[in-house]
């Protein structure tokens, strides 16, 4: 199915976005002429990409009957120093807490969501290296 997103511009380097019937605002630092109304919108693909493995990982685990943990995804992007900025490098980690967790499934949902089915993930792929680290109670597994 096709996706579309109407910006609009508002005033200086803001803009309003709309997609599928959600509002928010974009905008730039107030160093390049924002205002810092909204988020920047190649942070907003982290955000996305979190979101989008997130999803998976979590219908992944349900599948699996793992459903009693608490999951924080951070995510950085690592630009370069030229023009246009890219993100080179970015980096999820996959912060789980909870008792008793399955290392192995959760090992195995992050791979599937990384490999198969983040549509986010396989995008940014082409343009980034992507380093995937997955945490049980702070534990790196």
């Amino acid at each position: 199915m096709k996706q579309k997103s109407t910006v609009t511009f508002l005033d200086k380097m803001a803009f309003d976005v709309e997609l599928n019937g959600h509002h928010f605002t974009i905008d730039a630092d107030e160093q390049v002429g924002g205002e810092d109304r909204g988020p920047r919108p190649k942070a907003l693909m982290l955000s996305s990409l979190g979101g989008c493995t997130g999803m998976d990982v979590v219908s992944i685990l349900q599948k699996m009957k793992v459903t009693k943990y608490d999951l924080i995804i951070d995510i950085t992007g690592e630009p370069t120093n030229v023009h246009p900025k890219v993100y080179h490098t970015i980096t999820i980690e996959f912060k789980f807490t909870g008792n008793n967790l399955p290392e192995s499934k959760i090992k195995k949902a992050v791979e599937l969501s990384e490999t198969r089915y983040c549509g986010v993930s396989e995008m940014l792929r082409k343009a980034s290296k992507m380093i995937i680290k997955v945490y049980v109670n702070g534990e790196i597994i």
